[in-house]
């Protein structure tokens, strides 16, 4: 059986656990969006739209793109597994620590990847050092803007000149914002300068900022007319669920829930930075709602938690990290009482 390497793996546990390794709205579904999930059950009798028009118009809408350019999937990962089937690349450039399915992506069709170290001592920012590793050597670059895991956003002159380059060099660059709605300042990321680089393709999702990880909807934003039909012949028609469908168009209809949940997540991020710290705790300012620490020498606490009832993120498995390294999600101020609560007990 293959292992599994992500957040939210509640399904082994003996019992049930309040999650922080999954980084989700903390304030979960929005009501809008659970009534439409339920009225669409009623049309599971029939086939999905394979073409998601309806919702491919609302997304348009929302991001500010022709419906067009929107490409949908079974959650970013589904959109990216496509991507990267569909452009077959020889080497592709990731960041490391960054979210490991780029990795798995390119290695499952055959290509190889090169990762660009990022550095703890300098807050694990992408920096302009990157520009060195992007060049005839490799002809996809990812960066997940803000990363998964150290919750860093990327500076935006440093983006602006991998932007530059990519297009310059006739490199696929994928940025990951699929936690930009979740991110300080996170506006409308990079979907206004689509036209302006054809090369840029955007990884997006609903599963984060309006709580729907077990409906499975994610998309990709690209001004380049080819890759939308590529992309949907990498892949089976029925990827997307008509209750999927449905939740979307409702999330699209309620852009205001993400700031709401943005106004928990900041003072409460800035308390659970501070507690950690005031423990001896090495922990990374994160634009997100989620945060990475550092226990030196202190393993094993993601075991010792969950007999508490609370789940948090190991980082062992992420190149460039080790198993004193953690992440944990910015959830509702009683329950990151309850998880501070549980590392009085178990941090000594």
């Amino acid at each position: 059986m293959p292992s599994y390497t992500h957040g939210g793996d509640i399904y082994g546990l003996a019992g049930p656990v309040l999650d922080f390794s999954a980084n989700q709205n903390p304030l979960g579904m929005p009501p809008a969006v659970v009534e439409a999930a339920r009225r669409a059950v009623e049309e599971a009798g029939r086939y999905p739209d394979s073409l998601c028009r309806d919702l491919r118009r609302a997304i348009g809408a929302r991001d500010g793109v022709p419906p067009e350019w929107v490409c949908c999937g079974n959650g970013a990962a589904d959109v990216l597994f496509r991507l990267v089937l569909a452009l077959g690349p020889r080497r592709a450039l990731v960041t490391a620590p960054t979210f490991s399915e780029y990795e798995s992506a390119v290695t499952a069709a055959g290509g190889t990847v090169l990762r660009h170290p990022l550095e703890a001592e300098r807050a694990f920012d992408v920096e302009r050092s990157i520009l060195e590793a992007i060049d005839g050597r490799v002809d996809l670059v990812f960066l997940c803007n803000p990363n998964n895991p150290t919750g860093r956003a990327i500076p935006g002159e440093v983006l602006e000149e991998i932007l530059l380059l990519c297009r310059e060099q006739e490199i696929c660059l994928v940025v990951d914002e699929c936690f930009l709605r979740l991110c300080d300042g996170g506006g409308e990321g990079l979907a206004p300068r689509l036209r302006e680089f054809p090369n840029l393709f955007l990884l997006r999702a609903f599963t984060k900022s309006h709580a729907i990880p077990g409906l499975r909807l994610g998309y990709g934003l690209t001004a380049d007319p080819d890759l939308p039909g590529a992309l949907y012949r990498a892949g089976q028609p029925w990827s997307v669920s008509n209750v999927a469908q449905a939740a979307g168009i409702a999330a699209c209809a309620c852009p205001e829930w993400p700031e709401r949940a943005m106004e928990v997540i900041r003072p409460e991020r800035r308390r659970l930075t501070q507690t950690l710290r005031a423990r001896g705790a090495r922990v990374w300012e994160s634009a997100a709602n989620y945060l990475l620490f550092q226990l030196p020498g202190v393993t094993g606490l993601k075991e010792r938690l969950l007999r508490r009832g609370v789940l948090i993120r190991s980082c062992a498995n992420y190149p460039g990290l080790g198993p004193d390294f953690y992440r944990i999600a910015v959830r509702l101020p009683e329950e990151n009482d309850r998880l501070l609560a549980a590392l009085r007990e178990e941090w000594n």
